[in-house]
């Protein structure tokens, strides 16, 4: 028998966790186990409520899930965290409403066991490269946002998207197609680009061209120049290169900003570099010598592990969070 004044403890956790990436071109969602062990991945649709609205974000966050919720047997969700373009920003107030149209879909109902966390792409991203909870995150993707922690402090430069995001995938491919109307019509100096981007999308005339560009996969497809863009780069084209500089000063700056912005600048911390466009040698180096001018300690960090590694690392988070403040209250009971 225990003795009356003998406490107890709750049994050990178990269960699963599952993580969100959200994107403009792509959805990825994972399960996995409370050692971060990824069982099922799946992938969906774009889920930027900006871009697509919340119905459809919503859609395609409960597809992305749908895909890695096992059919044959129930499982117990602890905690899900779901990390979104723009959430943090114009949609921050909305929340409430986007896990409101996830309840439309019966097939993500295991989720709804547990806490349900709706929060930035960013903040995904950035513990995808680091353990650390102060640094600054770099994104060059579809879209391009420089966000930052340190302490209690954060800041946020560029990440406003189509019309701006300078540096990104989705800004260099306007760019390209800048470059390739002026070589047409004769206001701008020749480049390769031209014959690849025709060659690559299979166009003989400009009218075909515009076609595809201004199609309602317009959203894919502009973000793929940029691809263009560093081919043509690697080949000598001094217009492509030139394109790819003007992306890695822009991405620079943005850092820069929040560098001074938090005074990183005399000591050690993570840069965490994410995206398409760091595949990218000339934005890649030019980011690195711009940053190192004004923040030589700086350690930058591209990360092995996809983004949904850092959803899966805050949805454990949040469950040893509860698991903490739920033993807290045993105590005091």
């Amino acid at each position: 028998m225990k003795k009356n004044n003998q406490k107890t403890y709750p049994e050990p956790i178990k269960g699963y966790v599952i993580g969100v990436d959200g994107g403009g071109t792509t959805t990825t969602a994972a399960l996995a186990d409370l050692k971060g062990k990824i069982l099922n991945i799946g992938e969906s649709g774009y889920s930027s409520p900006r871009n697509v609205g919340i119905e459809m974000t919503a859609a395609n966050i409960a597809k992305g899930i749908g895909k890695v919720l096992p059919k044959d047997k129930k499982i117990k969700i602890l905690s899900t965290f779901i990390g979104l373009p723009a959430v943090e920003e114009e949609f921050k107030s909305k929340k409430d409403k986007i896990k409101k149209e996830l309840l439309k879909y019966k097939e993500v109902s295991p989720i709804f066991q547990g806490k349900i966390i709706i929060g930035s792409d960013q903040i995904v991203a950035f513990c995808s490269g680091t353990e650390k909870k102060d640094g600054v995150l770099l994104i060059a993707g579809t879209g391009g946002v420089v966000h930052g922690w340190k302490g209690k402090k954060e800041a946020k430069a560029s990440g406003w998207g189509w019309l701006a995001d300078e540096g990104s995938a989705f800004w260099t491919g306007q760019k390209v197609i800048q470059a390739i109307l002026k070589n047409i019509d004769g206001r701008g100096k020749k480049t390769l680009l031209t014959k690849l981007v025709f060659q690559k999308l299979k166009v003989k005339t400009i009218e075909e061209l515009l076609f595809k560009v201004y199609s309602k996969n317009f959203k894919k497809t502009i973000p793929s120049f940029s691809i263009f863009c560093d081919t043509a780069s690697k080949g000598g084209d001094e217009i492509a290169k030139e394109i790819m500089l003007e992306a890695g000063k822009e991405l620079a700056l943005a850092g820069k900003t929040i560098i001074r912005k938090l005074n990183f600048q005399k000591i050690e911390f993570p840069l965490v570099l994410v995206g398409g466009m760091f595949k990218s040698k000339i934005p890649l180096e030019t980011v690195k010598k711009e940053i190192k001018k004004i923040a030589p300690k700086a350690e930058f960090i591209q990360p092995k592990e996809e983004p949904i590694v850092g959803a899966i690392k805050l949805a454990i988070e949040q469950v040893k969070k509860n698991n903490e403040n739920f033993k807290n209250k045993s105590k005091k009971l």
